[in-house]
């Protein structure tokens, strides 16, 4: 019999490259979609007809109890979250509600429903914020610098609470950035990549920027989403860092990605104080050697290769003259 797994999240760039790789290991796989005015399915839309989407909300807890009773799922994987970093001063309480309240609703319903179901909670590198060390690993203190991270905090400690409380299988993956042509366009390396596309094409010529200097651990998130399954095939529960280990700062983003499409980036790169975080981070640079010595995972698709593809797609899609989709 198939393996089932609920998705929350599975319109976003992780649920859908997850999606994909459950599908091929013969799972049956359930989307957990909010009720919006208009729809944000376009990364998922070449698997319509192999998934199933269900309405639910982190916010609301009955709704997860009834995704839980009605498809019985193995495993659940909690991808949902307030994810863009800038936006959470604007909406703090909001990113508390989804990002830390939301993850106890969904461990709250599998201790009711069902304690067996397997759960993995998206952590995130943006925890250590003004970093302890370098490079970070399971065991460096958290130090988080936005309401963001902050929420994600919570729920990394609230999972391994209700794991070493209630015997759950639930882990968390510290993930660093990563990235691919489905980012989304608020995201600094998709900004980038799609400022290439435009420039390229004639539509504009200047891209302005925030922090140059910035420093991101930056890998690709086909090859995450590999660790979050393998997270959940493991024998034993555990939290994993998951990242490349090397970091690139903003400024070496613009020069692989203009040079990508033929283009000399200080020629057409700004920067603008506006695009500049309240609290900046120090080297978010991960340690992965637990995860590749576990469960033997590493990065296949190099930071060079990601670009390219992000490059490629957004100029075949900006050519299209289509605003978002890739």
């Amino acid at each position: 019999m198939a393996k089932r797994a609920l998705i929350t999240g599975i319109t976003g760039q992780d649920g859908s490259y997850l999606a994909e790789l459950l599908l091929e290991k013969g799972y049956e796989v359930f989307g957990v979609v909010r009720r919006l005015s208009a729809p944000n399915s376009w990364r998922i839309d070449h698997l319509r007809d192999r998934v199933t989407l269900c309405p639910g909300d982190l916010l609301d807890q009955l709704s997860i109890i009834r995704l839980l009773d009605k498809h019985e799922p193995d495993e659940f994987y909690n991808l949902a979250a307030m994810s863009f970093v800038p936006a959470s001063w604007d909406t703090p309480l909001l990113t508390g509600e989804f990002n830390s309240q939301g993850v106890t609703r969904v461990l709250e319903a599998v201790r009711v429903v069902n304690p067996k179901i397997r759960i993995y909670q998206a952590s995130s590198s943006e925890m250590y914020g003004k970093v302890r060390e370098v490079p970070q690993t399971e065991l460096t203190p958290f130090y988080p610098r936005s309401p963001y991270g902050v929420s994600k905090v919570f729920a990394h400690y609230i999972t391994v609470n209700y794991r070493e409380s209630y015997d759950l299988f639930a882990v968390s993956g510290i993930l660093f950035n990563h990235e691919s042509p489905r980012r989304g366009l608020e995201f600094v390396t998709r900004k980038v990549t799609d400022g290439v596309a435009r420039i390229k094409l004639g539509l504009q010529d200047k891209l302005a920027l925030g922090n140059l200097d910035a420093q991101r651990d930056w890998g690709f998130a086909g090859d995450y989403v590999r660790a979050m399954w393998l997270m959940l095939r493991a024998d034993e529960p555990r939290d994993y860092v998951v990242a490349t280990g090397v970091t690139r700062s903003i400024r070496q983003l613009c020069e692989a990605a203009f040079g990508a499409a033929g283009l000399n980036w200080e020629q057409h790169v700004t920067t603008d104080e506006r695009f500049l975080r309240p609290a900046e981070l120090h080297e978010l640079r991960g340690d992965a050697a637990r995860i590749g010595r576990d469960l033997a995972w590493q990065p296949e698709v190099t930071f060079e290769q990601m670009i390219e593809r992000m490059v490629a797609a957004d100029i075949s899609r900006v050519e299209r003259g289509v605003a978002w989709e890739t």
